[in-house]
C-alpha cells in the first residue's frame, strides 16, 4: 500500500482539528446546566419584578437541578441590568429577565446604550398583567375620573413616582398626562419598591405600579388602589376598574416580563430553558403564586414567536415615549 503524500497527510491532520472543540462543545451542551445560573433582574429585591423572578427561579432551579441565583441590578431605566447580561458570554448561564422598556424605550432615552436586539436571544414571555395606579390614602380622589379633575384644578401639584425613567410605570403618567391635559410631577427611583414605598409614606401622591408591589399594601390599608391600566377588567385585581370605563377614553397599557439569553446561546440550551420554563410556570403552586400577586401566566408558543412579538411590543412602546414626549428626568 502506497503511503500519502505529506502534503494529503497535513490536510487530513488540519481538517480533523475543529472536531475536538466541536465535540467538546456539543458534549457541554447535552450536560447543561452543571453549575448555578445567574438571572439579571433590572429592579432592586421587594419590587415586582423580583417578585417574579424568585416565584419562577425557584422552580426553574428545582427542574434544572441547579440553583438560579437572582442578580438584582436597577438603574437607567434597567439598562444596567440589561448591558451586563447582553455582554456575558452565550453558555446559558447567564439569563436576564426582560420587560417593555427593551428594543425601543431603551434607544429612545438612552441612546447611548451598547446593546440592541441582536444582542440577545430571546426564549418566552413570562407573564402580563396590568399596572394599578394607587395613591395615597387620605388622598381627595377616587377614581382616575377624580384624580384627572382634581390635576387640572392643581396642576403641578399632584407628585407621581416611578420605578425608573422610560420603565412602563413612568409611561402609563406620561400617557395619563396627554390623555387627559394635566400636569404631573414625576419623581423617578431605582425601583418600585422605593417608588411605592414614597407613596405609603405621603411623600408622593400616586403611583403606577405592577400588582406586585402595591397590593399587599392596598389589603393592609396603607394604599388605595384606584384603577389599573388595561382596557378591560381582570379577574386578578378584584373590582379595580379600569381607567378607560372610568373616564370613557382609549387608555390601555399593560407590563410584561419575559425571558432572554445573550446573543450566541446555543439553540439546544435555548430549547432546553423553553422547555424548562414552560414546565416551571404551569406548576399549579407557581400559577396560583402569581394570581395572588396580580399577574397571569402568558407564555409564548415558542422562542420564535416571542422573537417576533418582541420587537413589535419594542417598536409600540418605542412610538409611545416619543409620543409623549418621555424623556430623563
Amino acid at each position: 500500500m502506497k503511503s500519502l503524500p505529506p502534503k494529503a497527510l497535513i490536510a487530513i491532520a488540519t481538517a480533523a482539528i475543529p472536531l475536538y472543540p466541536l465535540a467538546s462543545a456539543s458534549a457541554q451542551e447535552a450536560h447543561w446546566p452543571t453549575r448555578p445560573i445567574k438571572l439579571v433582574v433590572g429592579f432592586p429585591p421587594g419590587g415586582g419584578a423580583d417578585a417574579v423572578a424568585r416565584i419562577y427561579g425557584n422552580k426553574l432551579g428545582e427542574l434544572l437541578k441547579q440553583p438560579i441565583v437572582i442578580d438584582n441590578k436597577p438603574g437607567a431605566g434597567t439598562t444596567i441590568a440589561a448591558e451586563q447580561a447582553a455582554a456575558a458570554p452565550g453558555d446559558g448561564y447567564t439569563l436576564y429577565m426582560g420587560s417593555p422598556i427593551l428594543f425601543g424605550v431603551d434607544k429612545v432615552l438612552y441612546p447611548q446604550i451598547r446593546y440592541d436586539a441582536q444582542s440577545f436571544v430571546p426564549i418566552t414571555r413570562l407573564t402580563s398583567s396590568p399596572m394599578v395606579l394607587v395613591t395615597r390614602t387620605d388622598a381627595p380622589y377616587a377614581n382616575a375620573k377624580e384624580l384627572a379633575a382634581y390635576a387640572r384644578q392643581n396642576p403641578g401639584k399632584v407628585f407621581f413616582t416611578s420605578s425608573g425613567n422610560g420603565g412602563s410605570p413612568h409611561l402609563a403618567g406620561a400617557l395619563f398626562m396627554k390623555q387627559f391635559g394635566v400636569q404631573l410631577m414625576h419623581v423617578p427611583y431605582k425601583g418600585g419598591s422605593q417608588s411605592v414605598q414614597a407613596v405609603v409614606a405621603k411623600d408622593a401622591d400616586i403611583t403606577f405600579a405592577t400588582p406586585p408591589s402595591v397590593l399587599p399594601l392596598v389589603k393592609a390599608g396603607r394604599l388605595k388602589a384606584i384603577a389599573i391600566t388595561t382596557k378591560e377588567k381582570n379577574s386578578n385585581m378584584g373590582e379595580i376598574d379600569t381607567i378607560a370605563n372610568q373616564t370613557g377614553t382609549p387608555y390601555d397599557l399593560s407590563f410584561w416580563f419575559g425571558l432572554f439569553a445573550p446573543k450566541g446561546t446555543p439553540p439546544a440550551v435555548t430549547q432546553k430553558l423553553f422547555d424548562a420554563t414552560q414546565a416551571a410556570m404551569k406548576d399549579p403552586g407557581v400559577v396560583e403564586q402569581l394570581m395572588l400577586q396580580g399577574n397571569d401566566v402568558s407564555l409564548s408558543s415558542s422562542p420564535q414567536q416571542f422573537a417576533q412579538w418582541v420587537l413589535t411590543q419594542g417598536q409600540a412602546h418605542a412610538k409611545l415615549a416619543q409620543g409623549v414626549e418621555a424623556k430623563v428626568d
